[in-house]
């Protein structure tokens, strides 16, 4: 199964949150008015877009049906489509490489989101291109993530760097930085301890490991990753923001996207913050986790609204 096939079954939820009341909306409709444009944006606020992302797609709706003279509802499932796509970015969105090794990709999340099996997920991708890879298992607070850690290790054959529960999580990074160049390491995955986004001294900490990062390999870390559950809908925008705040955040891995009606928090997320979405996880297995694709993501989620041609 291609990505667009397993990308549009992942969206099954999402679509029928969304897909299938715009669909009834565009056909129960004849003319293209305030009533029109005011339920589409109820319904987008439903597939958890977002308020002022929802207000904004919906106001370049109305431009494009003004400008291009369009009075036909049935016309608006294509333009949805492509507005989607536009806002979404026209290019896909890749993960950043130090133009010498080690590349330190930092990997934050709150608890529960999928940040160690990510991690697992990448160092297998990159073992199987024929990286050297080393993991950084800084989350020392819960015993059950370096326990998880060291699986996915030996799964991709990477190095992993571990101290004793309760062991300063930066010293433990330090340690993999150190590693990875005596080891001729290609890319350093660290895994973080699940941050409750309110908690200032746990922010802060996040803070001390990114100074050590760059302290120790300047241009380090050269990719901040936010793992994010898809399945919180609108909170995952609010852990961006926060986050993103904290530690810099420049790319997002969104998961468990098969399994949810709030997909449309991706929007919110590439409108509202800026932030590529990179990643997104489709599945349990090692090769569930892929490459964020800006078109295909538009064309999967309106698949049969605006009568596109199924890949």
């Amino acid at each position: 199964m291609n990505f667009f096939s397993r990308l549009k079954e992942g969206l099954n939820k999402t679509r029928e949150n969304l897909t299938r009341r715009v669909g009834e909306l565009l056909a129960g409709s004849s003319r293209l008015d305030d009533d029109f444009f005011d339920e589409l944006e109820e319904i987008l606020l439903t597939a958890d877009v977002g308020a002022r992302t929802s207000m904004e797609l919906v106001e370049r709706l109305r431009r494009e049906v003004r400008d291009r003279k369009i009075t036909d509802p049935a016309a608006v499932g294509s333009l949805l489509q492509e507005e989607v796509a536009r806002m979404l970015g026209e290019e896909v969105p890749r993960l950043v490489w130090a133009p010498e090794p080690p590349t330190v990709i930092l990997v934050v999340g709150v608890n529960g989101a999928g940040k160690t099996t990510t991690i697992g997920k990448l160092a297998c991708r990159f073992a199987r291109e024929g990286k050297r890879v080393i993991l950084a298992a800084a989350d020392t607070f819960r015993a059950a993530a370096g326990e998880q850690l060291a699986v996915w290790a030996e799964r991709a054959g990477a190095g992993l760097i571990r101290h004793q529960a309760g062991a300063d999580p930066a010293a433990v990074v330090y340690d993999a930085i150190q590693s990875a160049r005596n080891r001729r390491a290609d890319v350093v995955l660290v895994d973080t301890a699940g941050r409750l986004q309110t908690k200032t001294n746990l922010m802060e900490e996040l803070k001390k490991i990114r100074r050590v990062m760059e302290r120790e390999l300047p241009g380090a870390p050269h990719e901040v990753l936010l793992v994010l559950d898809a399945t919180t809908g609108q909170n995952a925008l609010s852990q961006a923001r926060l986050f993103s705040e904290a530690v810099g955040v420049t790319g997002i891995a969104l998961t468990k996207l098969d399994g949810t009606a709030k997909g449309g928090v991706i929007l919110g997320i590439a409108a509202e913050m800026g932030i590529p979405v990179k990643l997104v996880g489709l599945g349990e297995g090692p090769d569930d986790l892929k490459e964020f694709q800006p078109r295909d993501f538009a064309a999967a989620l309106f698949s049969g609204l605006a009568g596109e041609k199924e890949e």
